[in-house]
C-alpha cells in the first residue's frame, strides 16, 4: 500500500480509502468483519464512515465497526477513523432538533453517539456531512476546536461543500488562528468532473486532502454496467446505462486494451490527480476489496489520460478560464 498526507496535515493515510456504508445494509457482520481485517493486512489504514449508515437502522454501521474493534489485536490503533455528523438520527430525545443540520448542541450530542456505538474514545477526522447555512461559522468552528482541545477529535473535515464554501471556511477559521478543513469529500468520478471547476482548486489552494466518494458512479464504471445480471438494476440504473451506453463501451474496450479491469482504471486516473488524496473504495464482499487493491499499482500514461478525456471530457479548465478567456 501506498501512503499519502491527508492534506496539509501530518497524518498519513492510504491511497484507498474503505467505505463502510455498505455494511449493515449489503453486507452482513461477519463479512464486514471479514473485509476490515482483509483490508487492515493490505495495508489499507483509513477508514470512512458515518453516524447516519446503517440502512433501516441509523448507527448500525457504527455498531458494526465498534463490535470490530472491541475483538483487539489493535485494531483500533492501527487505523485512522473518519465519521461523519449532520443527519437525522431519528432519536425522540433530540425534540425538534431532530431534523438533518448542524449546531453545537447537535455536534456534541451525535458525536458522544458515534463515541459509543464505535466503542472508542476519539475519532480521527469528524466530518460535517453536508454544509449547514443556518449556523454561523463562528459556532460551528467554536465547538469543533473545544472537541479538537479535548482530544475527543484530531481533525476536522467536510463533505459536499462547494468551493467557495471550502474558501469560506478556510477564512473563518485563520481568523480564529486555528487549522481549520483538512479534508473535503467529494463526489467525483470519470462520469462526474464538475468539481475540477471550483472544488479542486479551492481544496489544492487552501491544503486541503480530497476524497472522491462513488468514484465508480454508482457501478457505472464497474466493469458489470453493460452486461448486468438479470433483475441486478433498478429501472432508473438501467436507463441511465443505456444514456452513457457509447462512452461505456469505449471505456470498456480501452480498458481490455489495457489489461486492467474497468473498476480499477476508473480509481488509478483518480489516484493520478494531484488534488486527491484518495478514492473510497466500498466494497460488499472481500474479494471485491481484494481486487481494488490492483488500482493503487496501475500508471495510467499520458496517452491513456488523454483518450479517457476524449471517452469522459471535463470541463477542461478550472473556472474562469473553463467559460471565460
Amino acid at each position: 500500500m501506498k501512503y499519502v498526507n491527508l492534506g496539509r496535515t501530518g497524518l498519513k493515510v492510504s491511497r484507498l480509502c474503505l467505505g463502510t456504508m455498505n455494511f449493515g445494509q449489503n453486507t452482513e457482520e461477519k463479512e464486514a468483519f471479514r473485509i476490515m481485517d482483509a483490508a487492515l493486512d493490505a495495508g489499507v489504514n483509513f477508514f470512512d464512515t458515518a453516524n447516519g449508515y446503517g440502512g433501516e437502522k441509523r448507527g448500525f454501521t457504527e455498531e458494526i465497526i465498534g463490535r470490530w474493534f472491541a475483538q483487539g489485536g489493535s485494531r483500533r490503533e492501527r487505523v485512522v477513523l473518519a465519521t461523519k455528523v449532520y443527519g437525522n438520527m431519528e432519536d425522540p430525545n433530540d425534540g425538534p432538533n431532530t431534523e438533518s443540520g448542524l449546531s453545537a448542541y447537535k455536534i456534541r450530542r451525535h458525536l458522544a453517539g458515534s463515541l459509543k456505538r464505535l466503542q472508542t474514545d476519539h475519532i480521527e477526522l469528524y466530518q460535517m456531512h453536508h454544509i449547514e447555512r443556518n449556523a454561523t461559522w463562528d459556532e460551528l468552528w467554536e465547538v469543533f476546536q473545544s472537541l479538537v482541545q479535548q482530544g475527543t477529535v484530531d481533525y476536522i473535515g467536510s463533505s459536499n461543500f462547494a468551493g467557495w464554501h471550502l474558501a469560506l471556511a478556510q477564512a473563518e477559521a485563520k481568523a480564529q488562528h486555528i487549522l481549520g478543513l483538512v479534508s473535503e469529500q467529494h463526489k467525483y468520478s470519470l462520469l462526474c468532473r464538475e468539481p475540477e471547476l471550483e472544488v479542486l482548486p479551492s481544496a489544492q489552494h487552501h491544503g486541503i486532502g480530497v476524497v472522491a466518494w462513488s468514484p465508480l458512479a454508482g457501478g457505472l464504471l464497474g466493469g458489470n454496467a453493460l452486461n448486468p445480471q438479470k433483475g441486478s438494476r433498478s429501472s432508473h440504473e438501467s436507463n441511465a446505462i443505456e444514456a452513457k451506453r457509447t462512452q461505456l463501451e469505449r471505456y470498456a474496450a480501452l480498458c481490455a486494451e489495457l489489461g486492467e479491469s474497468e473498476s480499477n482504471v476508473g480509481l488509478a486516473w483518480i489516484l493520478a490527480n494531484p488534488a486527491l488524496t484518495a478514492p473510497i473504495i466500498g466494497p460488499r464482499t472481500q474479494e471485491q476489496l481484494e481486487n481494488a487493491l490492483r488500482a493503487v499499482d496501475i500508471v495510467l500514461t499520458e496517452d491513456t489520460m488523454v483518450e479517457l478525456n476524449q471517452i469522459f471530457p471535463g470541463p477542461g479548465k478550472p473556472a474562469p478560464e473553463a467559460y471565460a478567456w
